[in-house]
């Protein structure tokens, strides 16, 4: 892992800090930004978006998805829990904590962009990060690599359904439109766009010209991920300083959903009697957040001011130490599992 992703949460906190207080210092300055709009879509934010996550669709071998019968216990954990269960759980905790339990701390209206950026951060299984946490773990890649790349395509068709269920459910009003041209702008166009790259590359060159070429872009997609936090938090700055204890409400759930989420598919995982090398992995792929794609489409939804938008930010905020910690119990559990015994 490198200095940047083993440090994400210091440079995001980092980051959050410099937002708020660059917002409260040259709110002018924002405001410039924030009406730099086209068709609801703020032309900077969508710019940092896709530096974030062009580099990570590059990474994705679809020629991969040949191997999708090789050990299918694996493959079929991962999508039961990312599909069937997690944008159900990450809905529920969201309704529980903020319609009951936070309900005196936090307004009806900003309660249900809450909840919204919940639900976009459950419905957004990780694609990148994935790749760091398998290493992490000792994972099989090849595996790993077949488990991102048929997600990958799932999520193609199933994130603008799911997610306008859930938001339905939770009487948030959906706007259709704005939903299919996020998913189309934000997964599906940077997924062609990588795929035709990955594609040029190979056919020009040996596999090193590829690595060189990601390897080149990863640094790019933290700068866009920290421009973006920079921003988000620049323009809700006054908000923030008057409400900070938000931030907390917002991670209290979040956690519980991540931890909750990942013993779920390790307790799944012993009975299909998986290997460690697979386990492992398909558990992380299973808990972790594709939160860039979280981030944009929420900014389309509801606005870079909504509240909806901190909660996609804040799980970045909250996600990189729980993984670690959930890597660390992976890595300590490796006895449980008979390949390892």
């Amino acid at each position: 892992m490198g200095i940047f992703e083993r440090y994400l949460s210091v440079w995001v906190g980092l980051a959050i800090v410099a937002g708020v207080v660059l917002g409260n210092l040259s709110p002018d300055s924002f405001a410039i930004v924030a009406g730099l709009e086209y068709a609801h879509v703020n032309l900077v934010i969508a710019v940092l978006i896709w530096v974030m996550i062009y580099p990570m669709m590059v990474q994705i071998d679809f020629s991969a998805v040949k191997d999708v019968g090789k050990s299918p216990k694996g493959l079929i954990l991962t999508l039961v829990i990312n599909w069937l269960i997690k944008p159900f759980t990450m809905a529920a905790l969201g309704w529980l904590f903020f319609k009951v339990f936070f309900v005196e701390f936090v307004d009806p209206q900003t309660a249900s962009e809450y909840i919204a950026g919940m639900i976009l951060l459950g419905v957004a299984p990780c694609t990148a990060m994935v790749f760091v946490w398998s290493q992490l773990t000792k994972g099989d890649p090849n595996y790993t690599l077949v488990q991102v790349s048929v997600n990958d395509l799932v999520m193609v068709v199933a994130f603008a359904p799911i997610t306008a269920l859930l938001l339905g459910v939770s009487d948030i009003q959906v706007p259709w439109a704005t939903l299919l041209s996020s998913v189309g702008l934000y997964v599906v166009l940077p997924l062609v766009a990588g795929a035709i790259t990955r594609h040029l590359l190979q056919k020009k060159g040996s596999d090193a010209q590829l690595n060189a070429f990601i390897a080149n872009l990863k640094p790019w997609s933290m700068v866009g991920l920290l421009a973006t936090v920079v921003l988000l938090f620049g323009f809700q700055a006054e908000t923030i300083i008057a409400q900070p204890q938000d931030i907390f409400l917002i991670a209290i759930p979040l956690m519980i959903q991540t931890y909750g989420i990942f013993f779920i598919a390790f307790y799944a995982a012993r009975k299909l009697k998986l290997t460690h090398k697979i386990a492992a992995p398909a558990c992380m792929i299973a808990t972790s957040n594709f939160f860039e794609l979280a981030v944009a489409v929420a900014i389309s939804l509801f606005g870079l001011h909504s509240g909806a938008a901190l909660a996609t930010v804040v799980g970045v905020l909250v996600e990189v130490p729980v993984m670690l910690s959930l890597v660390a119990i992976a890595n300590r559990s490796r006895h449980m599992f008979a390949d390892e015994a």
